[in-house]
């Protein structure tokens, strides 16, 4: 048994086939991925890694384990895929994400059926159970990737503490004695008021932090440096779970031209600039925005480069995150039955329809440009799906 110091939970014990999975180069390598991106050029504290989020998911795991009274392989199940749930994350995490088409769990599957994790899994385990479980699938799968999961309560507290941004802070004591297993993941109604917490919290945390619109310009900038390292061959789009931060930025540094003034930009932090930005809820369907596809957006950024004469790649279009709030779909025990969250809390079927306030379309070009399109009729050039 051997013990890591979490800075949020403390000592954590750590067993022998946990120190094997922890010590594969597949584990170690989430040391060197940002939990948040580039969010720390925003908050200079959010160094936090992917590493220690899967500890402290694991952790929670245990924990929820032994309130559901789980036994101990069980358990040990849910530590090892809390601990596994991350592994397939690109560089910068969901940063990267938008520039591929595969997910990071589909990313996750096959990089533990192609390394040394599965060899080390299948001593104890069926390794299609784990990643069953990891990817939601199955009662246990609820605990790892459903709406009340480990993995949320986990990086919302640790995001919080390294941003520094309180909105994050949870009730996660309360959360985890409030739920039961039957023959699903069920909240009693003692829990209630701490899961609106935790929606509340993602509500503000969306556009403090994860959609913090200084990020989003970065985030964006990266993406279209990220898409051309795929193009010139100079990273994998197909291995990128094997590579991590410094291997990303280091390969854009070794580049000329467009990558190289990218990162640069980054690098010391000359962000482009918004120059038009279009709130989601002043549009009549909101949910219709996320219906563009990449085409359509690509298309709309080469119009409009062409016609306010602007090099390619130096106007960038940007469709917001998703603002997905799964934890309404919690079922809440009543005396009549179940219910969802969404259907007995006022407070979270009011988040239903203020998710969209925070959100936004946006278009970034360099500052050099900004002062030249400020008049320029932009929504002219946007197409929103019906």
């Amino acid at each position: 048994m051997k013990f890591i110091r979490d800075s949020l939970h403390g000592n954590l014990q750590i067993n022998e086939l946990e120190v094997k999975l922890i010590d594969t180069p597949q584990i170690q390598r989430l040391r060197r991925i940002k939990q948040l991106g580039f969010t720390y050029l925003v908050y200079p504290g959010a160094n936090h890694t992917r590493f220690e989020h899967s500890i402290g998911a694991m952790y929670l795991a245990s924990r929820l384990g032994n309130n559901l009274q789980l036994d101990d392989d069980e358990k040990e199940l849910l530590r090892v895929c809390a601990l596994l749930h991350d592994a397939g994350h690109g560089p910068f995490s969901h940063v990267s994400e938008g520039v591929r088409d595969t997910s990071h769990e589909e990313l996750t599957s096959k990089l533990i059926k192609e390394s040394q994790l599965s060899d080390i899994l299948s001593e104890n385990f069926n390794v299609n159970d784990i990643i069953k479980t990891i990817n939601g699938k199955g009662v246990f799968g609820q605990i790892i990737s459903g709406e009340l999961d480990v993995d949320r309560m986990d990086y919302l507290l640790r995001d919080s503490y390294y941003t520094g941004v309180a909105y994050g802070v949870i009730d996660v004591e309360r959360l985890i004695y409030n739920m039961e297993l039957d023959d699903t993941i069920t909240l009693r109604r003692k829990g209630v008021q701490a899961a609106e917490s935790m929606l509340l919290a993602r509500y503000f945390m969306y556009p403090s932090v994860y959609q913090h619109h200084t990020t989003r310009i970065i985030n964006s900038m990266f993406r279209k440096c990220l898409r051309e390292l795929f193009k010139t061959g100079a990273v994998d789009p197909v291995n990128i779970y094997q590579y991590d931060d410094l291997d990303i930025i280091t390969g854009a540094r070794a580049q000329d031209g467009y990558i190289k003034d990218m990162i640069s930009r980054i690098d010391n932090r000359e962000l482009f600039k918004t120059v038009f930005s279009l709130k989601l809820d002043e549009i009549e369907n909101p949910e219709a925005v996320f219906k563009l596809s990449s085409q359509e957006i690509i298309k709309t950024e080469k119009e409009l480069s062409e016609d306010l004469k602007i090099p390619q790649g130096y106007l960038i279009f940007d469709v917001p995150e998703y603002p997905s709030f799964d934890e309404m779909k919690t079922m809440v025990s009543v005396n009549s039955g179940r219910v969802k969250l969404g259907e007995i809390s006022t407070i979270v079927s009011a988040l239903k329809d203020a998710r969209f306030n925070h959100a936004d379309l946006c278009i970034y070009v360099p500052k050099d440009y900004s002062s030249k399109v400020s008049e320029f009729s932009f929504e002219d050039y946007i197409k929103i799906p019906d």
